[in-house]
């Protein structure tokens, strides 16, 4: 990146928010001067509502936003795997009826991948849609959906070929989930948050232009949306950069609190799924655990493969700035996020004693250890668990050779544990 680049694109963006941003507009019709302009998605294509700027020239109108503090677009939950996967794979007609409500946040969307009896075998979903010509209709159930019970449209992986081997049979739809047909069941987790949901698929139905890529192409999709999500999941997360702000004063930041408030509760003991690194060192030292050899051992480890892991997502970050498409890198970075957070949880573990357990008031960190514990699991879990991981790494970047398998031919044919199709 020159630097007269960066320059003309910092006083352009300068300028622009210096004429329109009004920290008392509503935060709608912020957002819509926003996507009209492009500065909202600066690194999207200029005919979905960007600038085709590089991720080097959109962290300069990062840093112009946040000098002025002016609110940027809805990137809340999962806005931004649905946004990704509709810039590759979606159709002109799909990209001009969602996007724009994307970016404003005038939507909330889910993912509906996994199911009950599938596991992290994506590939065997057994929910259906059928064609009758018109339309298609959908029956079957999704778990583990995040924001399913507030969601407009969700991103829904089904089956529409039972004669074709499993991966094939497979397509990749956009379902209104305000729909009579679809119901939506809260989940309550051990750890006392109730982020995720059930769906139920009862003569729910998806108009024929809301196929996303091609029949029988949901795979390809889904992977794309994996890949994404996997990035997202691999404990950096980049922000704007570290400049002074002004006071947060005026009617579209109470707005944007609200929405954020609503969109984060879901996610808001996700710090703790990921081990909560930053409290391992101040604990030990407050506790005078530090002195003991072993806790000080396991705790440099951990600070270790900390960094290590950031320093490894950093380098996935800069090959995508330069350029190279998403690749298994997602995977490694998940991989390496899982390790920590259980590592971490071995020190806090080894800091606290038999006092971890101890939730509430009574327990360490008013019981936020003991939702540690809890948590920490889910991390080798969401997004694809550390063994289909260690599979895409084997075989994507080692090299080596794919696993014996004994699901091949018709999806019909395939034996599961949920019986006959």
């Amino acid at each position: 990146m020159s630097a007269s680049a960066e320059a003309a694109v910092r006083d352009e963006v300068r300028a622009w928010l210096n004429d329109h941003w009004d920290p008392n507009a509503g935060l709608v019709e912020w957002r819509t001067q926003l996507v009209d302009s492009g500065w909202g998605a600066p690194d999207w294509p200029t005919d979905w509502h960007g600038r085709g700027l590089s991720a080097a020239l959109t962290r300069v109108v990062e840093r112009e936003f946040a000098r002025c503090g002016a609110v940027g677009v809805a990137t809340g939950g999962i806005r931004l795997l649905a946004a990704a996967t509709l810039l590759e794979h979606g159709s002109a007609a799909q990209k001009a009826q969602f996007l724009r409500r994307i970016l404003t946040g005038e939507d909330v969307w889910c993912q509906l991948f996994s199911e009950p009896g599938s596991g992290s075998d994506l590939a065997g979903a057994l929910t259906r849609a059928a064609f009758d010509g018109q339309r298609w209709t959908v029956n079957g159930q999704k778990v583990w959906t995040t924001s399913a019970h507030h969601a407009h449209w969700g991103l829904l992986l089904a089956r529409t070929d039972w004669d074709a081997p499993k991966h094939q049979g497979l397509s990749y739809f956009v379902i209104d989930m305000r729909q009579p047909g679809v119901e939506v069941r809260p989940l309550k987790q051990m750890n006392g948050h109730a982020s995720f949901n059930q769906v139920f698929f009862n003569d729910a139905e998806v108009k024929a232009e809301h196929l996303v890529g091609q029949l029988g192409q949901g795979w390809k999709v889904a992977m794309t949306t994996l890949a994404h999500e996997r990035r997202r999941a691999d404990g950096l997360r980049s922000g704007r950069a570290d400049v002074e702000a002004p006071p947060r004063q005026g009617t579209i930041y109470a707005e944007e609190a609200q929405e954020s408030a609503t969109a984060l509760a879901p996610y808001k003991w996700y710090p703790q799924r990921a081990g909560r690194v930053d409290l391992a060192l101040p604990r030990a030292v407050a506790s005078g655990r530090i002195r003991d050899p072993a806790v000080r051992q396991e705790l440099a480890r951990l600070l270790i493969v900390s960094s290590t892991a950031e320093w490894t997502a950093r380098r996935a970050r800069a090959a995508q700035r330069h350029g190279q498409t998403q690749g298994p890198e997602g995977s490694l970075g998940k991989l390496a996020a899982s390790h920590v957070a259980r590592l971490a949880a071995r020190v806090h573990t080894m800091i606290a004693g038999v006092d971890a357990l101890l939730a509430g008031e009574d327990g360490p960190e008013n019981g936020l250890i003991a939702e540690i514990l809890l948590s920490v699991p889910a991390v080798s879990i969401a997004g694809g668990t550390d063994e289909i991981q260690r599979n895409i790494i084997a075989e994507r970047v080692l090299g080596l050779p794919k696993e014996p398998r004994f699901d091949q031919g018709p999806f019909r044919d395939v034996a599961t544990n949920r019986g006959p199709h």
